[in-house]
């Protein structure tokens, strides 16, 4: 490790990067052509699909297709339009909404949401030829194969993310090194947060101190620490391709500007971690005056037709999966008679919405005497903050270590939710008498509990207190419809890995 007493930007020579750009050149041939063969492969998904959507929108409606393109008289024409002409504009048209920008590929549902947009464009240009020429489209085969194409090729990028995914986690290709500059408490906490999640694709490799190697004297870090060093040197050196500037280093915008043109042509991504990182996307908005990019911070929406809408999803979601768990209630409750004599179920007061105390439904996990036991156990604690957690308990019983594994014993809140108590989605609901939720803890009253939440597909009972309590004000400040669907979606590859469930 080499280290100097301050941390620097060159100024840029008279090339755009201060670099020659073959040497860059080299340097991003080597780690950053991921992208390319993954692009390959979603536009050969992307055109199977719609070709298939056209044959599986034909063959229902045969009759109805008849008039389609006039197939009797001239039907090379029309499986020429079906299955070329038509997937060629679905992928066209993708492409010119960015669905193959590697910025918004494997990460993130903007790669979604442009498929979506994709498919509406689709849509209107269809219904806009069909107007121009005065051809008699079928309505039900042309519906049938708009949105069996969309659905097709959401379900093709699901599993071509799963499979990126999975290589990133298991070998650390398609990644990307990122060299992390800032002051070592801001660096190490985006450290933490990446490497949280090796399917995101972010493998910081170096720490490029800005206050200088001494404070990171005595400290151990998980990667090498430099202080002095040109940025663009050390990324070469290390072999990185994207420089993430942490916290209070982005806050200087002349140097944010000159690294900015100093990274032109070699590339290199920049990516910045602002000191507002518990601020999500839609709430942030930049609003330039005059030149000057002002950062709007919208405040939090805790009401109106959105959270109506919430309201009746759980409502209804909680009604249908009663009655459809019906049958597995049954099987359960008699597996934990069978185990343990006593009640099914498992009734302790929590903490509801603006303080409201409400008692919570879970299957009964633990032995008839488990309450009179926790006193001797009270040193064996492995979790902080305001949770009991030990991961071999002896006061759960075989099967009840069994549901807890695979989450079943939460199930029952759905009578909760039911009962307005609680919702799909929100901060976990805390026992009421685990203290006072005073400071930042009690904005997590602001929104109903939730029988999943941001923290349960982030890491569960593997996170610190302070962690968990950080991702429940991080969702009660940047809630969204489709941010719950998000986390109800992340929920089922959660509990079927079993991570952090004990």
């Amino acid at each position: 490790m080499r280290h100097v007493d301050s941390f620097e930007i060159q100024p840029p020579s008279s090339a755009t990067s201060g670099v020659p750009r073959s040497v860059w050149a080299r340097a991003r041939r080597r780690v950053s052509r991921w992208h390319r063969p993954y692009i390959v492969v979603l536009l050969f998904l992307d055109f199977a699909a719609a070709a298939l959507g056209s044959w599986i929108a034909i063959s229902l409606f045969d009759q109805a297709a008849s008039g389609f393109y006039d197939v009797k008289e001239d039907p090379a024409f029309f499986h020429t339009v079906a299955y070329l002409l038509l997937p060629l504009g679905w992928v066209l048209i993708l492409w010119s909404n960015r669905a193959y920008d590697r910025r918004y590929l494997g990460l993130g549902p903007d790669e979604f949401k442009r498929v979506i947009r994709a498919s509406v464009t689709v849509a209107a240009s269809v219904s806009f030829l069909a107007f121009a020429t005065v051809t008699q489209l079928s309505r039900y085969t042309v519906g049938t194969a708009l949105v069996g194409t969309t659905l097709l090729i959401l379900i093709g990028r699901m599993f071509a993310r799963l499979v990126l995914h999975s290589m990133r986690r298991r070998s650390g290709y398609a990644a990307h090194r990122m060299v992390l500059v800032g002051t070592l408490p801001e660096t190490l906490e985006v450290y933490n947060t990446v490497t949280r999640h090796p399917s995101a694709g972010l493998i910081p490799v170096a720490i490029a101190l800005t206050d200088g190697y001494s404070a990171a004297r005595g400290i151990e870090t998980p990667v090498p620490v430099y202080a002095g060093h040109d940025v663009l040197t050390l990324v070469r050196e290390v072999g990185g391709d994207t420089i993430a500037v942490c916290g209070s280093a982005s806050a200087e915008p002349g140097e944010l500007r000159r690294l900015a043109w100093q990274l032109e042509g070699s590339g290199v991504d920049l990516v910045v971690a602002p000191q507002l990182t518990d601020i999500a996307g839609p709430r942030v908005h930049i609003r330039p005056i005059e030149g000057l990019p002002l950062l709007h911070v919208e405040e939090p929406t805790l009401s109106g037709p959105a959270l109506l809408m919430k309201n009746l999803m759980d409502r209804v979601g909680a009604g249908l999966g009663l009655l459809l768990l019906a049958p597995l209630f049954a099987a359960i409750a008699i597996a934990i008679r069978i185990s343990d004599p006593g009640p099914v179920f498992f009734r302790q007061k929590r903490v509801g919405h603006e303080g409201h105390t409400f008692r919570v439904w879970k299957f009964r996990t633990m032995y008839v005497d488990a309450e009179e036991r926790l006193a001797g156990l009270v040193d064996q604690n492995e979790s902080d903050g305001m949770l009991f957690k030990i991961k071999e308990d002896p006061r759960v019983f075989p099967v009840g270590r069994f549901l807890r594994a695979t989450s079943l014993d939460e199930l029952p809140q759905l009578i909760n939710v039911l009962l307005g108590e609680m919702s799909l989605v929100g901060p976990r609901p805390l026992p009421a008498d685990d203290g006072d939720f005073l400071g930042d803890v009690r904005r997590r009253l602001l929104v109903r509990p939730g029988m999943t939440g941001l923290w349960q597909v982030s890491g569960r009972s593997d996170l610190s207190w302070d962690e968990a309590v950080r991702l429940d004000l991080y969702y009660v400040d940047n809630w969204s419809l489709a941010y719950d669907l998000s986390i109800l979606w992340r929920t089922v590859g959660v509990v079927l890995a079993r991570k952090g469930a004990y």
